[in-house]
C-alpha cells in the first residue's frame, strides 16, 4: 500500500499538471471502488478550478474554486496516470483540462477510494477526525508522542501505525524509523524514555523526508503520476532485508505481528 511519501510524491507530480487548471471533464467509469463514489461527482468538478492540491495522512487533496475538495486514497495498487496514450480498463476516475491534459486514476485491485466534500470540513471529514499530527509537521514532537503514549502497553510498532497517535505513517517507514532510533519494535510503547522518543521522532521526520526526496519505494503496483518508480527501496536499512547483514554485522530478522512482517536488528535495537 503506497504510504506518505508515495501519495506525497503522487500529489506533487499532479500538481505540476492540475493546480491553476479548469476542469473540463469529470468522468467516473464505474459506480464504486471500495466504496461508492459520490453521485454528485461528476457535477462538482466539471467546470471548477483547481486552487491547490495537498496531503493528509495517506489521502491526496485536490481544491477547487466551488470551496470543495476531492479526496482521493490509493488502497493497495491505485496510481494516477498522466496523460495516458489510451484509456485502460482499469482507469476508474478521468479528469481532463482545459489545456488539454488528462490524468486517470487506474486502480486494479479497486481497493482505493474518491470522495468531495466542502473544503471547510476536512478536518471534520470521517477518515480524519481523530487523526493524530502530521510526522512531518513541527506539531509532532517528543512531548506530543510521550502524552499520547502515556499508559499505553502495546509495542511501540503497533502505536506508530495507529493513525490516532501519529498520521500517514505505514509498516515499511515504522521499521525503517525504529532501526535508526534503535528502538526494539515490541518495546512497551509507554515505557520508552523521553530522550529516545526524541531520536525516534528524529528519525521518523529523516527518513520520511529521504523517502519523499527519493519518490518513495517501489512495492508491488506504485509508481509516481508520471510512472517513475520510487527508488527508495534501494536504502532501506531493515525492511526487506532478512538474512542480510546489518550495518553492526548482525543478520537482521523478521518476525510476523498482527499479520504484517516486522524487520529488525536484534543487536541494535535493544
Amino acid at each position: 500500500m503506497p504510504e506518505l511519501p508515495e501519495v506525497e510524491t503522487t500529489v506533487s507530480g499532479l500538481r505540476s499538471v492540475l493546480e491553476g487548471e479548469l476542469i473540463v471533464r469529470a468522468e467516473p467509469r464505474r459506480a464504486d471502488l471500495r466504496w461508492p463514489l459520490p453521485p454528485d461527482l461528476r457535477q462538482r468538478l466539471t467546470g471548477a478550478r483547481v486552487e491547490s492540491l495537498g496531503r493528509r495522512a495517506k489521502y491526496g487533496l485536490i481544491y477547487t474554486d466551488r470551496q470543495d475538495v476531492l479526496i482521493f486514497h490509493l488502497g493497495m495498487s491505485g496510481r494516477w496516470r498522466v496523460d495516458p496514450a489510451e484509456i485502460e480498463k482499469h482507469d476508474h476516475f478521468i479528469l481532463e483540462t482545459a489545456s488539454g491534459r488528462v490524468v486517470a486514476l487506474n486502480d486494479h485491485r479497486r481497493f482505493g477510494s474518491l470522495d468531495i466534500i466542502d473544503s471547510q470540513q476536512v478536518d471534520e471529514y470521517r477518515f480524519f477526525a481523530q487523526m493524530g499530527p502530521e510526522p512531518l509537521s513541527e506539531a509532532f514532537d517528543a512531548s506530543v508522542l510521550q502524552k499520547a503514549l502515556f499508559g499505553r502497553k502495546a509495542p511501540i510498532k503497533a502505536m506508530l501505525l495507529n493513525q490516532n497517535i501519529v498520521a500517514g505513517l505505514g509498516n515499511i517507514y515504522v521499521c525503517e524509523a525504529l532501526h535508526m532510533a534503535g528502538i526494539d519494535p515490541i518495546a512497551v510503547a509507554s515505557s520508552i524514555s523521553k530522550p529516545r522518543l526524541n531520536r525516534l521522532v528524529i528519525a521518523i521526520k529523516e527518513v520520511l523526508t529521504a523517502a519523499i526526496a527519493a519518490g518513495g519505494s517501489t512495492l508491488r503496483d506504485f509508481a509516481a503520476p508520471d510512472g517513475e518508480l520510487g527508488y527508495f527501496a534501494k536504502d532501506w536499512r531493515v525492511y526487506g532485508r532478512e538474512g542480510e547483514a546489518c550495518i553492526c554485522g548482525s543478520n537482521i530478522l523478521r518476525r510476523v505481528d498482527s499479520g504484517r512482517s516486522t524487520f529488525y536488528c536484534p543487536k541494535c535495537q535493544r
